[in-house]
């Protein structure tokens, strides 16, 4: 093949994956492989320069969508020049020494996070937001102040009045990325691969409105204003005006920087947004100045890129599992491959119709992202050779039980739930969790035993266990055995809330139980409210009173808790039910460090008043209570103009109460 042929062949490639990209928000490949083409372009035109054309890849930055008005950029937004390691940095910083003809400088570098959204131009007048543009081809870009406007992060007005242009991304937290994909797929809609997609079709809107419904934010990276020397100094100052800025460290030389890089792909794991790498500035802007740009990058600036947060490997098979609520999902098990620092050989899959959305067959070649970093999900298939259609189990894998599916809901279900081992085994592990009977040494291998061994059926087993029968498992030694007895009778002495959570009761979680104690002070009141008694409790719906009423009728139920309180569980209630009319369904959220309260003990004091503790900020938040390090939770509530409460005004709250 010749030079121009595979020059036209890699343009065509990166032309058509810029389209899929930049205006169908639907990329087709990695971001790696895209970057490998494009630098394979750069060397051959290099190499050749009488081959470039104006139409080259190289000599824009993307594509621009028709569906918004075309504006042109008042200075042009460049692209950046990606190192994909430590040695291609180091290059990029000996270009910039040589260029400054000074080969042994520390220079003072401005490193920040690459934040993976979509990048914005705003322009303000007089302090005053007027208009925004997506980055477009560079030159010329979309308007979307309008949709801009609805999100809250960017001020609509600066604390001084200035004209000055800042640059940012616009992205949506990891947390508000997952929550949209499960309403995409209760809709029966189109699900977005990650968050970047996420953010650039919410923002590309034509009605605002459904830019205003989805949890959108922004960082700022870059302001073009005078009488600034130098980048970090200009974030300080864009700070001051009121925007949300990326956070700069100033590295001394590029030992310090790669340094930082190294810490910062271990630190984006905890963060509530998606970034793919580091970008490192000379920090001087004179010094920007001498330096200046190619004709499709700046000189003085580098982006350090991730390993892939998304890799393809192959579907090897497909496990069926099943829960304690009988729901049966599968579950993806793959060709083990490196992913965002740790090997992932399992993903979920959600449920059948999800596999039906993305036409998931085994053997297919799949696309594996770690959902919110911690759960690892496929995206999309593609066919192989040795693809073979899998089929939908209709009997449950674990006890035999056909199959059924329940109105209103995607999942299947093992309606065989007093005799299917796997959902007596989930209900008995999360009776023993931390937010249940907190049962300490009662592990998942330990209940198994339990239960292919048919020592136990049901919680109220547990209470009968003697020091013998857990001798009798395996790796339990007798201090174990002991300290499993004692554990278990010390969980005697419980919370009521703590115990109605543990019981499992469909529909029924943490927050249901706690509203349930603040409601109902015995388990024997709860057992005698009717379904009509239960939807007058705020928070009780209908669906959950029914179920909540069923629970309480079963036979198996009522036996179940006479054995235990006969054992001698005695469930309490520290709710204060008579004297919560204050907090009774008060909104209360809580963030940063309190000083003399951990946030579960500040949580229980405010449910003993009857209030409810989300763990969010929302519109209905009736007060946030801020403590050391607040983050953005209370950024949120003073966007949403909800009261903030300091650790004082909390504590003189409740004691006047």
């Amino acid at each position: 093949m010749s030079v121009q042929e595979k020059i036209k062949n890699l343009r065509k490639e990166i032309d058509l994956n810029s389209y899929y990209y930049y205006v169908l928000d639907n990329p087709k490949i990695e971001d790696y492989e895209y970057d490998r083409m494009f630098r394979e372009l750069e060397k051959l035109e290099e190499e050749h320069p009488e081959l470039v054309t104006p139409d080259s890849p190289t000599q824009r930055v993307g594509g621009i969508s028709e569906k918004f008005d075309a504006v042109r950029h008042k200075s042009r937004l460049y692209s950046l020049e990606n190192s994909n390691d430590e040695t291609e940095l180091r290059k990029w910083y000996e270009r910039v020494l040589k260029e400054a003809d000074d080969p042994e400088a520390k220079l003072d570098l401005a490193c920040e996070l690459k934040i993976d959204g979509l990048a914005v131009s705003l322009t303000y007048k007089d302090g005053v937001f007027v208009q925004g543009l997506t980055r477009g081809d560079g030159e010329v870009g979309e308007d979307i102040t309008n949709n801009l406007k609805t999100i809250k992060a960017i001020p609509l007005k600066l604390f001084e009045p200035l004209n000055l242009e800042v640059r940012g991304e616009v992205y949506m937290p990891r947390s508000s990325f997952e929550k949209l994909n499960e309403k995409q797929i209760e809709l029966g809609q189109k699900t977005f691969a990650n968050p970047r997609n996420a953010a650039s079709g919410t923002v590309r809107q034509l009605d605002p409105k459904i830019t205003a419904s989805r949890d959108l934010s922004i960082l700022i990276y870059a302001g073009i204003m005078e009488g600034q020397i130098s980048h970090s100094q200009t974030m300080k100052k864009l700070s001051e005006l009121g925007f949300k800025v990326n956070e700069v460290t100033i590295c001394k030389g590029i030992d310090c920087a790669v340094q930082y890089c190294q810490k910062a792909e271990e630190k984006r794991i905890c963060l509530d947004y998606a970034t793919d790498g580091v970008v490192i500035k000379v920090d001087d802007i004179h010094l920007q100045n001498e330096l200046g740009f190619t004709a499709r990058v700046p000189k003085w600036a580098a982006a350090f890129k991730f390993p892939p947060e998304e890799v393809w490997t192959t579907l090897v098979g497909i496990e069926i599992s099943v829960g304690r609520t009988g729901a049966v999902t599968p579950i993806a098990n793959l060709e083990p491959v490196n992913l965002a620092g740790s090997v992932v050989a399992r993903a979920s899959l959600y449920n059948f119709d999800e596999i039906e959305r993305l036409n998931i067959n085994i053997g297919d070649r799949v696309l594996v992202k770690k959902a919110a970093e911690i759960i690892p999900k496929v995206l999309k298939a593609q066919r192989t050779p040795s693809s073979l259609s899998f089929k939908v189990p209709k009997i449950c894998p674990s006890c035999g039980a056909a199959l059924v599916e329940v109105e209103g809901e995607v999942a299947l279900y093992c309606p065989n739930y007093k005799g299917c081992p796997a959902q007596i085994k989930g209900k008995l592990e999360y009776f023993v969790s931390k937010y249940a009977m907190d049962i300490e040494g009662m592990g998942e291998s330990l209940i198994a035993q339990l239960v292919d061994r048919k020592m136990v059926n049901s919680y109220a087993d547990l209470y009968v266990l003697k020091y013998e029968d857990f001798l009798k498992l395996d790796l339990i030694a007798e201090k174990s055995a002991q300290n499993l007895v004692d554990a278990i009778n010390a969980s005697k002495d419980c919370r009521l809330n703590k115990f109605i959570n543990a019981l499992g009761i469909r529909h029924v979680g943490r927050e249901g139980a706690d509203v349930l104690a603040q409601n109902y002070k015995t388990i024997e009141d709860l057992k005698n409210a009717t379904i009509e008694d239960l939807n007058l409790v705020e928070g009780v719906g209908q669906k959950v009173a029914a179920s909540i009423y069923e629970y309480f009728h079963d036979t198996d139920n009522l036996r179940n808790l006479e054995k235990v309180f006969a054992l001698g569980l005695k469930p309490k209630n520290d709710y204060n039910i008579e004297a919560n009319a204050k907090f009774r369904g008060v909104s209360f959220v809580l963030t940063g460090t309190l000083e003399h309260y951990s946030r579960e003990e500040a949580q229980e004091i405010l449910k003993s008043y009857g209030a409810k503790t989300p763990s969010s900020v929302s519109k209905n938040t009736n007060y946030v209570i801020a403590g050391a390090n607040a983050g953005s939770k209370l950024d949120k509530a003073r966007a949403l103009g909800v009261q903030v409460l300091s650790e004082e005004e909390f504590m003189k709250m409740i004691s006047d109460k």
